[in-house]
């Protein structure tokens, strides 16, 4: 597509004398300026502090689609996103899904059972840090119907990444109070039910299957999408030994395949697997 200097100019103008911006106000320019240059079908922003619960700053999702690419993700699908790794690495820039996505992760379980749910032909993201170990990454999103971006597409959007960056960084510099405003609500629900103060949600799936440290790392890049091999390297230790774990992890939970390993792992969010 052509680029629309009209568009373009009218949003970073928009933006010119104003401090602060509600989140649907800035994501809207956010949207406006990304559109100019290429044609998302959606566009999702969310913010990650270590492994809280995402906060969910912008979207151009209808009620049904919501349910799948927000409401579901927060409830810890996110955990196994290639996205929320790269954000919790701190890396900067813009990426495609498949140069994040681990070796076996078009094939995983995680694949299979809620991400083909979202019918997306890619992912794009813009990685932007900020401080309090916050970073926000900017989702743009390509149906099937409508194809992967181009060549010429990506090129523009890494041109765009300063200064999208810059601009979130100003209107989205708060986002720790939001994250400790969030914890704190949490607590105040859980204390209502009689439970124990929250944890982050990355410590809950395995913490009431008396799973080990390192059964616990491996299941997780398992579900991630990793090869056997490829979890070998990350955590230095051979091949052979990471099989040993994965059946004496199957022989734990009393199961067989990766389809109840993952049916296991939302059940301890609440958030039951599609059929």
């Amino acid at each position: 597509m052509s680029i629309d200097l009209e568009t373009l100019f009218g949003a970073v103008i928009a933006t010119v004398g104003r401090p602060d911006m509600t989140d649907r106000e800035f994501g809207d320019v956010l949207r406006r300026i990304v559109s100019s240059l290429v044609s998302p079908d959606h566009i999702v922003v969310f913010a990650y502090r270590g492994k809280e619960r995402p906060i969910d700053l912008y979207n151009t999702f209808d009620p049904d689609e919501h349910v799948v690419f927000v409401a579901l993700y927060q409830a810890g699908p996110f955990l196994l996103d290639p996205f929320y790794h790269t954000a919790r690495q701190r890396r900067l820039g813009v990426y495609r899904m498949r140069e994040l996505a681990p070796d076996r992760f078009f094939s995983s379980e995680y694949h299979r059972t809620y991400y083909v749910q979202t019918g997306l032909a890619e992912e794009v993201g813009f990685f932007i840090t900020l401080n309090d170990d916050i970073a926000v990454v900017i989702s743009l999103m390509r149906r099937k119907k409508t194809g992967a971006f181009s060549s010429q597409d990506f090129n523009l959007l890494k041109r765009l990444e300063p200064l999208i960056a810059g601009l979130v960084r100003h209107y989205w510099a708060d986002l720790g109070q939001r994250f400790d405003k969030q914890l704190l609500t949490q607590g105040k629900r859980r204390k209502r039910r009689g439970q124990v103060e929250p944890h982050p949600a990355g410590d809950a799936p395995w913490r009431e299957l008396k799973l080990t440290t390192r059964e616990a790392e491996i299941v997780d890049l398992v579900l991630q999408g990793h090869s056997s091999e490829s979890i070998g390297l990350k955590l230095d230790i051979s091949t052979g030994t990471v099989k040993v774990h994965r059946r004496n992890v199957y022989r734990k939970l009393g199961i067989s395949s990766q389809t109840q390993l993952l049916s296991t792992y939302l059940k301890n969010f609440g958030a039951a697997p599609a059929q």
